[in-house]
């Protein structure tokens, strides 16, 4: 015998767009205007027996470090009070010497933890192998690791990872050319060729002629002549103005955490799908039916104008009452299907089946 469904759920095409407009400076990135990777070698002292055991790397590198002191010695002791560390930072485009950047601190050794040390004087150096910052300071740790002698042992978050903010000293600028050939290129953090499209009619709005979609990806900004030698005023001129992205329909639906998100531009055309002891019927019109012997007596507003569907609703015990302008959703499914007491394994397998009969119009993505 087959079991029905006791809400039945349509699909209506969305008739209203509520996406709010954003910024274009909140949409884009300037080429040429990017951070850059810096990385370094550094010693943290004073880690209460936590540090590296024995490590050739680590006892090389206080070695040095002393010996830049004038102090020789030919091994490093026992105590563990010291770990090597990779030294990693992100130095923005505009940044200045003098300024201060944020370093993160992570062990490559075994140590257990590296609450409470200090990263000794570090130089951070780019890809090109040259120095850009120099690193030092308490490092600031997220967790904690503890135990005894019996072999208990608590570890709380990651310990052998933290934080010297304000840590680093910029030694040396990073040049950002942004200017080429008398034009900006803006680079979509999301590419999308509508908004591209929009990006550039909404500059050419304030400043006619000045832009151009190239692709997807870019749109190409002449300076104007009444913004030649202060492109950074333009830049803030530009990024101000408002446009209303294109969002791609997308489904995205995360197992792990339960998770179902759709957007907004998602349709679904008409389709039945039974999984299991549920059938589901979906049907993006909308129409009247009167009550039937099994609807309680009550009239129900359908979103459907198909005689079929109709029919079929003397087959449910209960019928759920939707809005008559059509506003349901991914999410109203997954709703309905979550009251129904379906695991997210379950919604995933209908969706899924939804769109290999090419009834979602949308791309689907499972984490």
């Amino acid at each position: 015998m087959v079991f029905y469904i006791k809400y039945l759920l349509f699909f209506a095409s969305a008739t209203f767009c509520f996406l709010h407009a954003a910024r274009i400076e909140d949409l884009t990135d300037v080429k040429g205007s990017r951070s850059n990777q810096l990385y370094g070698y550094g010693i943290v002292t004073g880690l209460a027996g936590q540090g590296d055991s024995r490590i050739e790397y680590t006892e090389l590198g206080i070695l040095n470090a002393l010996e830049m002191l004038g102090i020789r010695a030919d091994k490093a002791d026992k105590s563990r009070n010291i770990a090597a560390v990779m030294v990693t930072a992100d130095i923005g485009p505009f940044a200045k010497n003098g300024s201060k950047i944020d370093v993160t601190v992570s062990s490559i050794g075994n140590a257990d933890s590296l609450q409470g040390g200090i990263l000794l004087q570090t130089a951070l150096e780019g890809a090109d192998g040259n120095v850009y910052a120099v690193a030092q300071g308490p490092v600031s740790v997220g967790g904690l690791s503890a135990g005894n002698a019996g072999g208990a042992n608590v570890q709380v978050n990651h310990p052998t990872v933290g934080i010297v903010s304000n840590g680093a000293f910029v030694e040396k600028e990073i040049d950002s050319q942004i200017i080429n050939n008398g034009s900006i290129d803006l680079i979509l953090r999301s590419p999308d060729s509508m908004t591209a499209v929009k990006v550039a009619d909404a500059i050419n709005t304030y400043y006619p002629g000045t832009s151009l979609a190239n692709d997807g990806g870019v749109v190409n900004v002449r300076l104007p002549r009444e913004f030649l030698g202060q492109t950074t005023n333009f830049l803030a001129a530009i990024g101000s103005i408002d446009v209303r992205p294109n969002v791609p329909a997308r489904v995205i639906i995360n197992e792990r955490t339960g998770t179902i998100v759709a957007t907004e531009n998602v349709r679904i055309s008409p389709v039945a799908v039974s999984n299991s002891n549920i059938t589901i019927f979906l049907n993006p019109t909308t129409g009247v039916s009167q009550p039937l012997p099994f609807s309680q007596g009550a009239t129900t507003i359908l979103q459907g104008e198909n005689a079929e569907l109709i029919e079929e609703i003397g087959r449910f015990d209960t019928i759920d009452q939707l809005d008559p302008i059509g506003t349901s959703t991914v999410n109203d499914l997954a709703s309905a299907l979550n009251r129904l007491g379906l695991t997210t394994r379950e919604m995933t397998s209908i969706l899924q089946s939804i769109k290999n009969a090419g009834a979602l119009q949308a791309e689907l993505i499972i984490n």
